[in-house]
C-alpha cells in the first residue's frame, strides 16, 4: 500500500489507543532503534525482571545476531496501544511479541510485515496455532507457544462417586458424572462465565464442541451448547457464582476441594501442585465425543514495519533465534506453554507426562480470530458473552439470547 493510505489506516485503527494513552507513550528509547547496534524488543511479560531466563535468552539471541537487545515488557493491553501508536508515528520496535488475537488488529493497521516479506520459516509450526496469526492468506508472525483449556478433576471426589474420568468422553457422560457427584453431596463443575473475554474464552470449547461456528451464533448447535450450561445451573451441577467468576476465582472454588471438575488452563499447573488433594486432567469433551476445539492463548513474535528496511535482516535473525526448537522448549517451560512445534511438544510430554493432556488439547485447539474473522472477532465475542450472561441469569432462553447475539454481531 502507499505510505499515505497506510498512515490513514493506522490513524483509524489507533483512535482508541490515542484516547487511552498520552503522546508520551513512545519514549525516546524507541529512537534508539536507529542505532545499528541496538534493537528494540517489546513483549507482554512485565513479570520477568532483567535477571530472568527470558531476558537472558533475548540477550543471547542479540549477541548471536551481533547486536544489543533493548527489551521492554508491558501489560498486554498497554502493549497493544503502544504498538499502534508507535506504528502511526513511525518508530515501532524491531521485534514485537503480542497476544495472538492482537495480530489481526495490527495487521489491518498495516503495522506488521509478513513472514513472506522477511523469509521467516513457519513450516514446522502447527497449522491450527499458526492460523491465529493469519489474515487474508498472509502470516504475520511466528507463534512462540500456546496455552488452552482442559478439565481439572478431583480424584478423591470422583473415586467416592464411582466415576472413572477416562470414561468422560462426551457431554452425556460428563453430565452423568456430575449427577453421581451431586448424589454424594458434593459439587459438580465450576467455570468462568463472566461478561468479558474470559467468559467467551471459557464458553468456546462447548460452543465449538457442539459444531457451532462464530459466524452463526444462533445455530441449533450453538443453542445446544448454551443449553448445556444453563441446565447445569438449573440442576445444581454448577454454582450460580460462575456468572461472575473470573478464571482465577473459578480456580479458587476448585481449590476448596468441594468441586469434582474445573475448566481452566495450563497457567494453573503450578497452582495445581499446591492443591490439598490429588488431581488429574482430561480434555474438554465435544458433544459427540473426542476433544473439543478450545481457544488458544499465547503470543506471536512479529516484525513491525520499519522505515529503515535494512534492519529487517537482523530482526529476522532475532525471531529465528527466539523460535528455534531448543529455545522454544526453554521459553515454553518458563511460560507454562505448549510448544507450537510437534517435535518440541513430544519433548515436553516426555519430560513431564502431565503435559500429555495439554498437548492433546492444544493440537485440537483453534485461534479465536481464525476462519478469517480477524478484527470481527471482538464484536462477535462481546455478543457471545452477553448471550451467555443473559441465559445463565434467566433473563432469556438460550435461543432468545443467541438470536439477540447474532443480531448484535451482525450490526455492530
Amino acid at each position: 500500500m502507499t505510505g499515505l493510505s497506510r498512515r490513514r489506516r493506522l490513524a483509524a485503527v489507533a483512535v482508541i489507543a490515542l484516547a487511552a494513552v498520552t503522546g508520551s507513550a513512545c519514549s525516546s528509547s524507541a529512537d534508539s532503534g536507529a542505532d545499528g547496534g541496538a534493537y528494540l524488543v517489546w513483549d507482554p511479560y512485565p513479570q520477568f525482571a532483567d535477571d530472568s531466563e527470558w531476558v537472558a535468552l533475548l540477550k543471547k539471541c542479540g549477541t548471536s545476531a551481533g547486536v544489543t537487545v533493548e527489551r521492554t515488557g508491558y501489560d498486554t493491553t498497554d502493549l497493544t496501544n503502544k504498538a499502534l501508536l508507535a506504528a502511526q508515528q513511525g518508530n515501532s520496535p524491531d521485534v514485537l511479541i503480542v497476544d495472538n488475537p492482537v495480530i489481526s488488529t495490527l495487521a489491518e493497521a498495516g503495522a506488521l510485515t509478513t513472514t513472506d516479506d522477511n523469509k521467516l520459516d513457519v513450516s514446522a509450526m502447527e497449522k491450527n496455532l499458526l492460523g491465529a496469526g493469519q489474515s487474508d492468506g498472509k502470516t504475520y508472525g511466528v507463534p512462540i507457544g500456546a496455552n488452552t483449556l482442559a478439565l481439572y478433576y478431583n480424584k478423591d471426589l470422583l473415586t467416592a462417586a464411582g466415576v472413572d474420568p477416562a470414561a468422560v468422553k462426551d457431554w452425556t457422560s460428563l453430565t452423568a458424572a456430575l449427577t453421581k457427584v451431586k448424589a454424594k453431596g458434593k459439587k459438580g463443575i465450576t467455570f468462568s462465565a463472566i461478561g468479558t473475554e474470559e467468559g467467551s474464552f471459557q464458553f468456546l470449547p462447548w460452543f465449538w464442541g457442539s459444531g457451532a461456528q462464530l459466524t452463526s451464533l444462533d445455530s441449533p448447535q450453538a443453542v445446544s451448547a448454551l443449553t448445556l450450561w444453563t441446565d447445569w445451573l438449573k440442576q445444581g451441577h454448577a454454582p450460580n457464582s460462575v456468572i461472575n467468576n473470573t478464571q482465577t476465582t473459578s480456580w479458587q472454588e476448585f481449590a476448596t476441594g468441594d468441586y469434582a471438575f474445573a475448566e481452566n488452563g495450563t497457567w494453573q499447573l503450578a497452582n495445581a501442585e499446591k492443591l490439598g488433594f490429588s488431581y488429574g486432567t482430561i480434555a474438554i469433551p465435544a458433544s459427540a465425543g473426542g476433544p473439543a476445539p478450545a481457544p488458544t492463548g499465547g503470543e506471536f513474535v512479529s516484525i513491525p514495519v520499519q522505515k529503515k528496511t535494512g534492519r529487517y535482516e537482523t530482526s529476522q535473525k532475532l525471531v529465528t533465534c527466539l523460535t528455534n526448537a531448543d529455545n522454544l522448549l526453554t521459553t515454553d517451560t518458563t511460560l507454562s506453554y505448549v510448544a507450537p512445534v510437534a517435535a518440541v511438544q513430544e519433548r515436553q510430554a516426555t519430560a513431564d507426562p502431565k503435559l500429555k493432556v495439554w498437548v492433546e488439547a492444544v493440537r485440537a485447539a483453534k485461534g479465536r480470530t481464525g476462519d478469517n474473522l480477524g478484527t470481527k472477532y471482538p464484536k462477535i465475542s462481546e455478543a457471545l458473552w452477553t448471550a451467555v450472561q443473559s441465559a445463565l441469569s434467566g433473563g432469556k432462553s438460550p435461543q432468545e439470547a443467541l438470536a439477540a447475539a447474532q443480531t448484535a454481531a451482525s450490526t455492530r
